[in-house]
């Protein structure tokens, strides 16, 4: 029983998973900072707002031991604003360089990049071309329209 585990835990997928779990969380305070240091402030501006999370339209006022109806818009546009910070840097610091470095990797190797797959038209275009040059073998004809 502990072996199969032992053998779970050493496996590379789950140190991977455990290692990006930790830098994700320690990246998301970076871009935690970041959107309340600089984005915020900025859109707080444009919408007349101290804060963008209180950004939002009251539905209803407060009245009598009842809290105010607001509408948090600014919530929601915040929390978008961090998850395309988080795709954008994810993807220029991280997988461009990986990319890169993979590409020289395989320069260095000798291994030579595949020619991109054909397209469906193109095969398509190639099969009709190959039928029709059987029919042409076949009926001791050349190629031309079917009938």
């Amino acid at each position: 029983m502990l072996k199969g585990f032992k053998e779970f835990i050493l496996r590379g997928n789950v140190i991977d998973l455990a290692v990006a779990v930790v830098i994700g969380a320690a990246f998301t305070a970076v871009v935690s900072g970041l959107v309340t240091g600089v984005f915020n402030p900025v859109i707080s501006l444009l919408f007349n707002a101290s804060d963008l999370s209180k950004a939002g339209i009251t539905l209803r006022a407060a009245s009598g031991g009842q809290d105010a109806v607001i509408l948090s818009w600014g919530l929601v546009i915040a929390a978008v604003i961090q998850f395309v910070l988080v795709a954008v840097v994810v993807y220029f610091a991280l997988i461009v360089p990986m990319n890169y470095v993979k590409k020289l990797q395989a320069k260095r190797a000798g291994v030579q990049e595949e020619p991109p797959a054909p397209t469906d038209v193109e095969l398509l275009v190639e099969i009709r071309d190959l039928l029709a040059k059987q029919n042409a073998v076949g009926d001791g004809k050349h190629a031309g329209p079917m009938a």
